[in-house]
C-alpha cells in the first residue's frame, strides 16, 4: 500500500525543491512556460486573463501581462481586499505604473485600478506549490487562491514548475480543480 504524503509534507517537500532551483533555471523555465501558453486555444481565445505576481519560487509569467493587452485583452493581477479578507481581481493598462508591494510584499495593482467581475473572467493562472495530474492544486496553506478561484466561471490553468508537477495531492471539499496545468514542458488539460 502506497503512502500519501499529507499537505504539510508535501509543502515541506515541494519548497525545499523550489529553494534549491538555480535563478538562471527558473529565468529560462519561466520563458518556455510562457511561449508554450500562448499557444494554446484557451490563451488565444481568452478576452480576459487573471494573471499572478511571482514570488520567489514561482514562474514569472509577467511578460504575458503586456502581449495580453497588446493584443487586446483584459489583463488582470489580484489586489488583497482587507475587508473581506481575499483577493479581487484588477485590471492593469501598465505593470511598472499600475502596481506597487501589496499586503504580502507582491506587486499588486492600486487603488486607481478596476476590480473585474470574477464570473466574467475567461481564463485564470493559479500558482501553487504543487499540482497533481487530476488537477488538484495545493497552495501555501492560507486558502487566499482557493477563495479567489471558487468564484471564477471561467477556464482555471495550474501554473508550475515540472519537479511541482507530483502522483497525488489530497484533496479536501474546499479546493479548486484545475482545468489545465501548465509547466515549462508540458500543458494538459484535465478531463472532468
Amino acid at each position: 500500500m502506497s503512502h500519501v504524503r499529507s499537505k504539510t509534507e508535501l509543502r515541506r517537500e515541494l519548497r525545499l525543491i523550489l529553494k534549491n532551483q538555480a535563478e538562471r533555471d527558473r529565468a529560462a523555465a519561466s520563458a518556455e512556460a510562457g511561449e508554450r501558453l500562448r499557444g494554446q486555444a484557451v490563451w488565444k481565445e481568452a478576452r480576459s486573463v487573471l494573471l499572478y505576481s511571482a514570488i520567489a519560487g514561482e514562474l514569472d509569467l509577467s511578460p504575458l501581462i503586456d502581449l495580453a493587452l497588446e493584443s487586446g485583452k483584459i489583463a488582470l493581477l489580484p489586489r488583497f481586499a482587507a475587508g473581506m479578507g481575499t483577493y479581487e481581481a484588477v485590471r492593469v493598462s501598465h505593470l511598472q505604473r499600475d502596481c506597487a508591494p501589496g499586503k504580502f510584499g507582491i506587486a499588486e495593482p492600486g487603488a486607481h485600478c478596476v476590480v473585474f467581475p470574477l464570473n466574467s473572467l475567461d481564463l485564470a493562472l493559479a500558482p501553487g506549490l504543487g499540482f497533481d495530474l487530476v488537477g488538484h492544486r495545493l497552495g501555501r496553506g492560507q486558502g487566499y487562491y482557493d477563495r479567489l478561484l471558487a468564484q471564477i466561471a471561467g477556464a482555471k490553468c495550474g501554473v508550475a514548475f515540472d519537479s511541482q508537477v507530483v502522483g497525488e495531492i489530497p484533496a479536501e471539499a474546499h479546493d479548486i480543480h484545475m482545468n489545465f496545468i501548465l509547466t515549462p514542458t508540458r500543458w494538459l488539460e484535465i478531463s472532468e
